[in-house]
């Protein structure tokens, strides 16, 4: 490989480590630093809802900078937020907003800068390594946060996140020699994504999705300290989701990019995840670090699914970054009411049966929603199919399709 394709994948890798190392800490802490169901759930709602909020940023910096630029300096802003997160609790709030403001950039960039930068057999592997390097950070450091934390503080255990964000600026660095994109050519008349049966699917399968991740990354240690596990191994049982979510967001992307139809891939996550919701629902403690890592695989392989949904259901670059920030923007904004739906339905019923049940129902839901995200058009196969076919003609209904059918 070329110094500069080396460069180009090891920026990649080491920004991919931090997309989810911040988010990943308030799970495993909340027990060790004693925060209450409150401090948890505006924790655990300020990441999706900022990424819901500045996802358009993502966009107008691809417009303004080209996504090399773009991804640099929210690297730079990554380390601000992580440094302003360790300045307690005042700092913790406005650090994550700042880190998650960052990370909606990222995360409409990369899936144009995978189509951009890397070839079409390479976009599943590289959407992969993206959510494998993403998961296997938040792993790492979720299972170093308690340990510090009862060291030192919990503010020790929250610093550690800087580190990779102080490398993801060293690794995006090399890009800034790529040259500005020249203004984009119109391709001619396009619907709106927004008038489109396609974005609003993906918008269902993203936003449900995420919903259900940031619910369960927020309560799984509380859920399982109630079941009678120890803190500390709620904590390594957090860690075990999170290596799940690196194993899950290797496969598949990778197994679904090269298929033309990803509806089997979409109806395998929902299935693996809803299998990790049961384990947790009847056997908590029992088989605990299994179901964690089960859930992990559906969620991990859900998250990353939708980077190649995006790349897959573009027509060019603009398409996929008009699909990318209409699912993101709206799917974050959907997913910001996960940790705290959990908290009330856990506080109104004092189990948390009703909660874990609520999130399988979504997730049962949002499969037959997303069908439509996972194929280029035409008619789905069988009683799931009528359903998509249903879908989408009702949209169209709106008003003409354009001409490539999206």
């Amino acid at each position: 490989m070329p110094a500069s394709g080396a460069l180009l994948v090891l920026g990649f890798v080491l920004l991919s480590l931090n997309s989810r190392v911040a988010f990943g800490q308030v799970g495993p802490l909340a027990p060790v630093a004693g925060w209450g169901a409150g401090t948890v759930t505006v924790l655990a709602l300020i990441p999706p809802l900022c990424m819901g909020l500045f996802a358009p940023l993502g966009a107008l910096a691809r417009r303004r900078l080209g996504e090399e630029r773009g991804l640099f300096w929210a690297s730079v802003l990554l380390v601000g937020g992580a440094v302003v997160r360790t300045l307690g609790m005042p700092g913790l709030y406005v650090g994550t907003a700042l880190v998650a403001a960052a990370v909606a950039v990222v995360n409409v960039l990369i899936p144009v800068f995978v189509r951009t930068r890397f070839a079409p057999r390479r976009i599943g592997t590289m959407m992969g390594v993206y959510a494998l390097s993403m998961g296997a950070g938040s792993a790492v450091v979720a299972a170093l946060v308690a340990p510090v934390a009862g060291a030192w503080s919990w503010e020790a255990a929250i610093a550690l996140a800087v580190v990779p964000a102080v490398l993801a600026v060293v690794g995006t660095a090399p890009q800034l020699r790529v040259g500005r994109p020249a203004p984009a050519v119109a391709p001619g008349v396009r619907r709106p994504v927004g008038r489109t049966a396609l974005a609003w699917s993906l918008t269902a399968y993203f936003g449900i999705q995420t919903l259900v991740f940031y619910a369960t990354l927020a309560w799984l240690p509380t859920i399982l300290v109630g079941a009678g596990v120890s803190r500390t191994t709620a904590g390594t049982d957090q860690a075990v989701m999170i290596l799940g979510l690196a194993v899950g967001g290797f496969l598949a992307p990778t197994l679904a990019a090269a298929r033309r139809d990803q509806r089997p891939h979409v109806l395998g996550v929902v299935a693996v995840s809803v299998l990790g919701l049961l384990g947790l629902l009847l056997a908590p403690a029992a088989g605990a670090p299994v179901w964690a890592g089960i859930l992990g695989i559906g969620m991990g392989g859900g998250q990353a699914l939708a980077g190649v949904l995006f790349t897959r259901r573009g027509t060019d670059h603009d398409h996929v970054a008009a699909l990318s920030t209409m699912a993101q923007t709206g799917g974050y904004l959907i997913s910001a009411a996960g940790p705290a739906l959990v908290a009330v339905l856990h506080g109104s019923t004092g189990s948390w049966t009703v909660p874990l049940l609520a999130l399988i129902g979504l997730l049962l839901v949002g499969a037959v929603l997303s069908m439509r995200a996972g194929h280029d058009g035409g008619t789905a196969v069988g009683a799931t199919g009528s359903v998509v076919e249903g879908f989408s003609r009702r949209a169209v209904t709106l008003g003409r399709r354009d001409p490539s059918g999206r």
